[in-house]
C-alpha cells in the first residue's frame, strides 16, 4: 500500500509538478509501467477512493467536477516554499509599480485636458505701409451682374472700405494661423499620451508570469529526490514542455532528465558573462551581468538585445535571470 502511494505521488510530482490534472491521466500513466503495483493489492477499491484519501491526508488538493476528479500535488519542500514566498513578494511589488504608473497616466491625461482651453481670437486692423501699394479684393461673382457694375463697385470703395473689410481678412488669417498652431499642439499632446499608453500596454504584455523556463539556459537541480548524483548539479535546458517542464541535459554526465521548474533554479554567472532575462518587463532579452548584490539577492545587468539595447537595469532578482549556455 505504501509503495503504491509513494510511486503514484512520485509520478504525479515528477511528471506534473503542482499543476492540476485529471486523476485518470496520472493513473493511466502509472499503470503503463510494467512493474507497477495493482490497486487491488491496496486498501483502496477504486481510484476515486484513493483520490479522496489523498485529499483527506493533505497530500494533494482534490476536487470533483462533472468530468471527474482532479488532483494537484502539494509540494512541501522548504526550498520550494521559500521560492513561492519570494515570488508572491515580487508580484506585490509589481502591483505597486502598476498603481504608480496608472496614477502617472491619470495625471498626464488631466493635464492634457486642462491644456485644451481655447484662446479668444485677436482682431487687428489691416494697414498699408506704402500708400502707393495696391490692395485688391476678390469678390463673389453673384455680387454683380456685369463687368461695368464690377468696375463701378470697385471705384466706389474708398479708404473707409479698407477699414471695414480689412479686419475681417485679418481675422481669417489670424484664426487660420491659430487653428493650425492649436492642431499641432493637440497632436503633440496626443502623441505623448499615446506613447505612455503604448509603454503601459507593453508592460502588461510582458508582465510577470509563474513560469520562467527558456531553452539554452543553464539551471541547477535543487531536489534531492533524484539522489546525490543529480542534486546541486548543473544542466542545459534543451526543451520546454507546456511552459512548466524542461528536458535538461546534464553538463557532467550528458544524461537527459525531464523536470518540473519547481525542482530547478537559475544559475548566476560571473560578472561579464552573458545572461537571459526570464521574467518581468525585460523577459526574452539577452544581457551581460555587471554586478551582484548578495544582501538583496539581486543583480545589475546591461541589456544587449532588442530596442532597449544598452540600458542598465539595477535590482533584478536572481530568479529572473540565468546564465546562457
Amino acid at each position: 500500500m505504501r509503495e503504491f502511494r509513494n510511486d503514484f505521488l512520485e509520478l504525479l510530482r515528477r511528471r506534473f509538478g503542482t499543476k492540476r490534472v485529471h486523476n485518470n491521466i496520472v493513473y493511466n500513466e502509472y499503470i503503463s509501467h510494467r512493474e507497477h503495483i495493482h490497486m487491488n493489492a491496496t486498501q483502496w477499491e477504486t481510484l476515486t477512493d484513493f483520490t479522496k484519501w489523498l485529499g483527506r491526508e493533505g497530500l494533494c488538493k482534490v476536487d470533483e467536477t462533472p468530468k471527474g476528479w482532479y488532483i494537484q500535488y502539494i509540494d512541501r519542500d522548504p526550498e520550494t516554499i521559500r521560492r513561492q514566498l519570494e515570488l508572491e513578494k515580487k508580484k506585490k511589488q509589481d502591483l505597486d509599480d502598476e498603481e504608480k504608473t496608472a496614477k502617472f497616466i491619470e495625471e498626464q491625461v488631466r493635464r492634457g485636458l486642462e491644456g485644451k482651453e481655447q484662446e479668444a481670437p485677436v482682431f487687428t486692423e489691416l494697414s498699408r505701409e506704402n500708400d502707393e501699394e495696391k490692395v485688391t479684393f476678390n469678390l463673389n461673382k453673384g455680387a454683380c451682374s456685369s463687368g461695368g457694375a464690377t468696375s463701378s463697385k470697385s471705384s466706389s470703395l474708398g479708404p473707409s472700405a479698407l477699414k471695414t473689410i480689412g479686419p475681417a481678412g485679418s481675422v481669417k488669417r489670424k484664426e487660420s494661423s491659430h487653428s493650425s498652431a492649436q492642431s499641432k499642439e493637440k497632436k503633440k499632446k496626443k502623441s505623448a499620451l499615446d506613447e505612455i499608453m503604448e509603454i503601459e500596454e507593453e508592460k502588461k504584455r510582458t508582465a510577470r508570469t509563474d513560469y520562467w523556463l527558456q531553452p539554452e539556459i543553464i539551471v541547477k537541480i535543487i531536489t534531492k529526490k533524484l539522489g546525490e548524483k543529480y542534486h546541486k548539479k548543473k544542466g542545459i535546458v534543451k526543451e520546454v514542455i507546456d511552459k512548466y517542464t524542461a528536458v535538461v541535459k546534464m553538463i557532467d554526465s550528458g544524461d537527459k532528465l525531464k523536470l518540473d521548474q519547481t525542482h530547478l533554479e537559475t544559475v548566476i554567472p560571473a560578472p561579464g558573462k552573458r545572461i537571459l532575462v526570464l521574467n518581468g518587463g525585460y523577459r526574452g532579452n539577452e544581457g551581460t551581468l555587471e554586478s551582484i548584490n548578495e544582501k538583496s539577492f539581486s543583480a545589475t545587468i546591461v541589456i544587449e538585445t532588442g530596442p532597449l539595447k544598452g540600458r542598465r537595469v539595477e535590482g533584478i532578482q536572481y530568479e529572473d535571470i540565468s546564465k546562457l549556455a
